[in-house]
């Protein structure tokens, strides 16, 4: 079994990364669409209307964040077999290519925004996991010595 910090191999890592995007837009879409449903519903009937927007939109949101999530990883190992290293400029270029891909049916403009703002995005998310892995200790030499 893989150390917690290392990754599954790639063509595991596709079907893990897609799975574990899909059941985070299942909870998290299910969640935004039973408060809206609530919200949105007449005085009396909240529950019941909370419930069936949750039913009438979680899947679509869940399917939605497990494509992006199985594209995303797809292009991050094809990177990772073509440049033969891994760097965070794969998940820049990976987030760039899956914006781009999923907008290509707006036309080719619509791929072109897409393509620079998914790019942009995971630059940022890239440039934060930096800077938070470089304040963070690392190993037990950072930790000093045990109080006595």
């Amino acid at each position: 079994m893989a150390d917690s910090h290392e990754r599954e191999p790639c063509p595991h890592r596709i079907v893990d990364d897609a799975g574990g995007a899909f059941v985070i837009g299942a909870v998290g879409g299910g969640l935004w669409h039973f408060v809206k449903g609530a919200r949105n519903a007449p005085k009396g009937d909240r529950l019941r209307g909370a419930a069936y927007a949750m039913r009438a939109n979680t899947r679509r949101v869940a399917g939605g964040f497990g494509v992006w999530g199985g594209l995303f990883s797809t292009f991050d190992c094809a990177l990772v077999a073509v440049r033969q290293k891994e760097d965070p400029w794969n998940a820049i270029a990976s987030g760039a290519f899956t914006s781009g891909l999923l907008a290509v049916r707006g036309g080719p403009v619509a791929a072109a925004q897409s393509f620079v703002i998914g790019g942009a995005l995971l630059a940022v998310f890239e440039g934060i996991q930096m800077a938070i892995s470089r304040m963070m200790p690392t190993g037990p030499q950072a930790m000093g010595p045990p109080p006595s």
